[in-house]
């Protein structure tokens, strides 16, 4: 899979999805560190590159509809701290087939972000009128919601 890790998103991290056989590069490999979403985007579509980022703004099925880019992964963990950062994505691609996900925009939440009642309830909600696929780590994926 082709990834390009946003700014926000640890160092590291290219490291370790390369070691799983993915092609990643970082905004900042290509000179593209505090430039507009709508650039890093851009560069992204260009490339045919997933994004995989921390910034909510890419979760804006406004400005970034399913099928018209690579790919959107939005990470919600737990904590930001990169270690704890690095092991939610890590621990997502190890788990998850990111071929299925492609031309999607993929929220990845934290098991305390979706209890088992009322927000799971009302993301799965949400995900089936637009299309989105929501996975809770450790609680394994709610139904992939493209085909509804």
């Amino acid at each position: 899979m082709r990834i390009k890790l946003d700014e926000n998103l640890p160092r590291r991290l290219k490291g370790t999805l390369a070691s799983l056989q993915h092609d990643v590069v970082r905004v900042e490999d290509e000179h593209l560190l505090a430039q507009p979403d709508t650039v890093v985007a851009a560069d992204a579509r260009k490339e045919n590159r997933v994004l995989f980022t921390l910034d909510v703004e890419f979760g804006d099925l406004r400005k970034h509809p399913p099928g018209s880019h690579p790919g959107v992964i939005l990470f919600r963990p737990r904590g930001l701290g990169a270690l704890s950062v690095s092991r939610f994505v890590e621990e997502f691609v190890r788990e998850t087939d990111l071929q299925a996900l492609a031309g999607c925009v993929v929220v990845v939440v934290a098991p305390w972000l979706c209890g088992r009642s009322g927000p799971t309830r009302r993301l799965d909600q949400v995900a089936r009128r637009i299309r989105v696929l929501i996975y809770t780590v450790k609680k394994r994926r709610l139904p992939f919601l493209s085909d509804r």
